[in-house]
Order: C-alpha cells, then structure tokens, then sequence
C-alpha cells in the first residue's frame, strides 16, 4: 500500500490548486487531507455540511465530491478575495452556499444550526469558539480538523495552542476521538449517540 491517490481528483481541483498557487494562498489543504475529507463526506447522505475557512476551495471541491445530490454544504471564509476564487470554480454547485464572514461572527449568529459533518480549517471553530462549534453538531456527526502536526509556517506560540486544542478534545466526554499522525496531523472526532 501507498500514499497514492488512485481516484480521480474533483474537476475543479486543478484549476483551483493553480489559481491557489497565484493568489499566494499558504495554507492550502494537503492533498491526502482532502482525499480524507471526500471519503468521510461520502459517509454521511443527505448530510448538513459546514467547512470553517473555505480558502480557496480546495478542500471545498473534495468534500462537494464526496457528497450525494440531497446534501448541502455551507462554507465560511473572511477573506473575499480567496473566496472568489472558490466562487469561480465551485459557484455553480446548487448544494454549496459561500460565505463571506468573520467566523467567530458566522458561529455565533448560527448557534441554532446542527450540521453532520464539520471540517474545521481556521482559529474560529478550531481554536476559538470550540464549544459552540462543537455544539452544532448532531449526534452521530463528525468533526474534522488538519494542521495538527508542525508546520514550517507556524508562528512563535502555536504549538502550544495545538497541544491545548488536543488536551481539549480529549476532554470532553462527548466525543470518540482518532488523532492521526499523517498527512500534515489529522483529528477525526464523532458526536457520542
């Protein structure tokens, strides 16, 4: 067995990835996290969806590929710019609503939403405003975050958060939880019945 992906990529990765790679983008979603999310995604039909930190619709493209015709995807992201690139290439897909938001605004105004399925790509929802993220999770949901292991580009101080964020997950009572020490550090975590 090896790391290869053997499935066809989304349509829509390759421009994606090369338009990423103009806009100066830094934190784009490994390929193998990507893979990851498209597999997961395809476990829960009919699904709720919300990715917190769209970028530029790398990740977006392959959670899309993942899901059926009678899910729906919400993605969130402050940055316009990187979002319009996600727009370009990704708009047309009736099941995706872009957003364009702060995410600690976004999760606080949604407290009331329940979703399946929560890829957790930025501070809001990750490090910040965890609970309420979490809260938004229906039983049975997942939740799934990257970047776990250390990056190149991490600032002075973030490792010491990650380790706090991981000693918060294992916490709770409320979760199953799988730390993955592959691609760039994967968490997959399942909203206890």
């Amino acid at each position: 067995m090896t790391e290869e992906i053997n499935q066809p990529v989304p349509m829509a990765y390759a421009a994606i990835a090369k338009a990423t790679e103009v806009s100066g983008f830094t934190m784009p979603s490994d390929i193998h996290t990507c893979s990851l999310l498209r597999t997961l995604a395809a476990s829960k039909p009919s699904g709720r969806f919300l990715e917190l930190g769209t970028g530029t619709g790398l990740s977006t493209a392959w959670i899309l590929g993942g899901m059926d015709e009678a899910s729906t995807l919400v993605s969130v992201d402050y940055d316009e710019a990187f979002l319009d690139i996600a727009r370009g290439e990704l708009g047309h897909d009736a099941r995706l609503t872009l957003v364009h938001a702060d995410g600690e605004a976004w999760i606080k105004a949604n407290e009331g939403q329940r979703f399946d399925y929560i890829f957790a790509d930025t501070w809001h929802g990750k490090y910040l405003l965890l609970d309420e993220t979490l809260d938004m999770l229906n039983k049975g949901a997942l939740y799934i975050v990257d970047d776990m292991l250390p990056q190149a580009n991490w600032p002075e101080g973030h490792k010491e958060k990650a380790v706090q964020f991981v000693e918060a997950l294992e916490s709770r009572k409320d979760l199953f939880l799988t730390k993955q020490h592959w691609a760039t550090g994967i968490i997959v975590a399942v909203k206890k019945l």
